[in-house]
């Protein structure tokens, strides 16, 4: 049912400071930047051969990334997979009994729908499934 792993979300307070270790160190530059009103969040995606790296920063106080940073500061947050029918990946999640952070996909970065899984149904691991719209 998965396609593959979409991408790796970094929690990060200033995208332009982490942005500065992907670039100096790895020679990765950005691919673009968005801002999701609805989240409180500005994403960067960067490409690493097959792999996106998402970095998340928040623009407001009360998003779930400002949250997530005041409890455990900077660093990993998410594992995203591709998938190709993400209303029946979570029908299927609810239907075995998994905790999911919202009832219905959500709007995501670059013209995606995303659904979230909680850490405590997935290993301590937050766990987003992705579908691509375009």
């Amino acid at each position: 049912m998965q396609k593959k792993i979409d991408h790796i979300g970094i929690a990060v307070n200033s995208i332009d400071t982490a942005l500065k270790f992907y670039q100096d160190l790895l020679h990765i530059q950005k691919s673009g930047e968005e801002i999701l009103e609805d989240r409180g969040i500005k994403v960067v995606f960067l490409y690493v051969k097959d792999v996106r790296i998402e970095l998340m920063e928040p623009i407001r106080e009360n998003s779930e990334i400002s949250k997530f940073l005041e409890k455990r500061g900077e660093g990993f947050h998410h594992i995203a997979f591709e998938v190709d029918d993400i209303e029946e990946v979570l029908k299927t999640a609810k239907k075995n009994g998994y905790r999911t952070l919202s009832d219905t996909p959500q709007k995501g970065a670059e013209e995606s729908l995303v659904f979230f899984l909680h850490p405590k149904s997935a290993n301590g691991i937050l766990t987003e499934f992705v579908q691509h719209i375009k």
